[in-house]
């Protein structure tokens, strides 16, 4: 099966009341439930908070805060930066970490579309 076929039509009622069919890409839907998963976890918060805080840090500067081995850093670093969480920057052997604060503004706007969808 290829993966642009992947959906199911739904029905949905719309907001002046009428029916319509809905068609939901599940590629989609798993990539977006990988974005929210990737900063539903506790360290990569803890990350991400230091972030704010700090503005730039080094994978170093990150373990030794929050008191975990490097390489558990680098891993949620990787989920972080695959997400578009956190950017890059080389500074001669030195690789900081920010925040991409253009990614947290759409994730949150989506989740508060969400919320606000589910409220009704």
């Amino acid at each position: 099966m290829e993966q642009s076929n992947f959906s199911s039509n739904i029905i949905s009622v719309s907001e002046n009341g009428t029916l319509q069919n809905v068609k939901i890409n599940y590629v989609e839907v798993k990539k977006v439930a990988a974005i929210l998963r990737s900063i539903n976890h506790k360290l990569r918060q803890s990350i991400i908070k230091l972030l704010e805080e700090k503005d730039k840090l080094t994978v170093t500067e990150i373990y030794v805060k929050l008191r975990v081995e490097q390489s558990v850093a680098s891993q949620h670093l990787a989920i972080l930066r695959r997400a578009e969480f956190v950017k890059t920057t080389r500074e001669g052997k030195n690789i900081h970490y920010t925040l991409n604060q253009d990614r947290l503004d759409e994730v949150n706007s989506f989740i508060k579309q969400l919320l606000k969808n589910d409220a009704d």
